[in-house]
This record gives structure tokens, sequence and C-alpha cells, in this order.
């Protein structure tokens, strides 16, 4: 029991750190562009898990821990996986330009409707309780993000393309991770990504060394406590946890987002964008619950 409580500590841990960097992406484009963030922040990110994939080595007691043929295959799946990390952390970092970090965070939170909706195509069937969440989503972001006129915000128009791309990215990762070293593999896609990154924010932005350490603090938390450790606790806390329960726990990083949206830009969200939100968050959590005589997870 306490180690299950200490696992779930460290997921609502994790859902907290990724919720509040919503925060974190907005001001720091108050000294920098999106490009220039994302660029850094993923670099950041890399760099701190080079101790954390040492320590891991040392405890495999392994003198080399890829094994012949896992380097290519560490390789092709970080390349991959870091392509579409660098496209929808643009996508998304872009679009907090026009639209609310709390937005954001729940926006981007559909991913876990979208990627069981993939997966119907790839051959992997889809419970009552995913289109019912599916039903609630669309009315959701209905709230959330359409306009008079019936018209969607650019902001949230490509936080929304973001969440899409995010889906997409989980079910690579969810290919490639059982297949080589999880936390070397993200390593390589945020190395990737900040490199992808850094072409559009030498060619478009150019930024100085001034601006870029003026963002130093929402640098350090997207970069060394989103990509890094939050990363590390995922992982240290799954490992003994329901996947159903961890993805429910992990889904609080829209709450998050929202929360902390609030306390800190004193973002403000109308009746009509709260109920939104509700909806989201509310499907969110029904996508998540196990069918009933259906194992929690499929084989396969």
């Amino acid at each position: 029991m306490k180690g299950k409580m200490r696992n779930n500590i460290l997921l609502m841990m994790t859902a907290f750190i990724w919720g509040s960097s919503f925060v974190a992406q907005s001001t720091g484009m108050d000294y920098i562009g999106p490009f220039t963030f994302n660029s850094v922040r993923c670099l950041m990110g890399a760099a701190v898990l080079l101790p954390v994939i040492k320590f891991l080595d040392r405890q495999k007691k392994s003198v080399r821990s890829i094994e012949r043929g896992k380097g290519k295959r560490l390789l092709l799946g970080g390349c991959c996986c870091g392509v579409l990390l660098g496209v929808a952390s643009s996508l998304q970092q872009v679009g907090i330009l026009y639209t609310s970090a709390g937005k954001a965070g729940f926006i981007t939170a559909l991913y876990i409707l979208i990627v069981p909706i993939i997966r119907i195509f790839l051959g992997k069937k889809a419970g009552l309780k995913i289109w019912a969440g599916v039903a609630l989503a669309v009315v959701g972001m209905y709230f959330l993000c359409i306009t008079k006129g019936f018209a969607i915000g650019k902001g949230d128009l490509l936080v929304c393309i973001c969440s899409v791309v995010f889906s997409l990215h989980i079910l690579v990762i969810d290919y490639f991770s059982p297949r080589t070293d999880s936390v070397k593999l993200s390593c390589v896609q945020f190395l990737i990504s900040g490199v992808m990154c850094a072409v559009p924010m030498l060619l478009i932005e150019k930024p100085s060394l001034e601006e870029i350490f003026a963002a130093w603090m929402p640098l350090i938390y997207a970069g060394v406590l989103s990509c890094g450790v939050a990363y590390t606790l995922q992982i240290i806390a799954q490992k003994d946890t329901d996947p159903a329960v961890a993805s429910l726990l992990l889904s609080l990083e829209s709450v998050f987002a929202a929360l902390t949206g609030w306390a800190v830009l004193g973002e403000r969200l109308s009746a009509r964008e709260m109920s939104g939100c509700v909806l989201v968050f509310t499907a969110i959590i029904l996508a998540q619950l196990p069918e009933k005589g259906r194992k929690v997870r499929e084989d396969g």
C-alpha cells in the first residue's frame, strides 16, 4: 500500500509539473520566440537525462547497456519521436501566443481521447466509454473554443492540431519504448527536437544570448523539471502502477494548467469556457475507465 501511495504521489507531481509548465511556456515568450524556447528547453531536457542514464546503467551493472542491433533501433526511434515532438511542441508553443495557458492545457489533453480513436484504424477496438468520451469532448471543445459565428480561435486551432501530433507521438513511443531503453529514447528525442527547432530559431527569430538568459527561469522549469525530472518520475512511478490509474492521475495535467494559469498569470475563464473545461476533463476521465469484463491492458 505504501508503494502504491508513493507512486500515486509521484504521478500527481508529474501531472503538476507538466500542467504548470504551460505557465512557464507562456511567460518565457515574454523574452524569446516560441522556436527559441522549444529548442533551448529540449536541449536542456536532453542534458538533464544524461546523468540519469549514467546512473541507471550503473544500476544495471552493465558495461554496454545497448545490445547489438538496439543502437540503430534507438536512433531510429529517437529520430521519429523527436521529429513528432518538435512539430507538436512548436504548434503548441505558437498556439499559446494566441490563447490562454489553461485552455491550451485542456485542449492538449485531448490526446488521451485521440489515441484510442487512431488505434481503431490499427485494429484495436474502442469501447462504449471511449465514444461517450469523444462525444463529451466535442461538446466541451465547442464551449471552450468556438466563438461567435462558429469560428475557432487561431491559437486554439494550433493547439488542437498539436494534440493530434502528440497522439501520433504517443503511439510511436508505444512502439519503440518496449524495444529499446526508454530513458535513452527520451534523451535522443529531446536532442532531435531541440536541433530541429533550432533551425527556425536561427533563421527567423535570431535570439541574442541576453534574451535567452533573461528567460532563464521559465526555461529551467520547462526544460529541467518538465522534460527531465517529470519524465523520470513518470518512469519510476509507472513500473508498479495500474496503467488506468496512472492515466487518470496524469490527466490532472489539464486541471493544474488551468489552476496555475489562474493563480500565476491571472487568467480568467468565462462560465461558458469553464463548462467546456469540465466537459473535456470528464471526457478524459471517462476514456480512462476500464470496461467491465475486459482487461485493463489489451495484449498486442
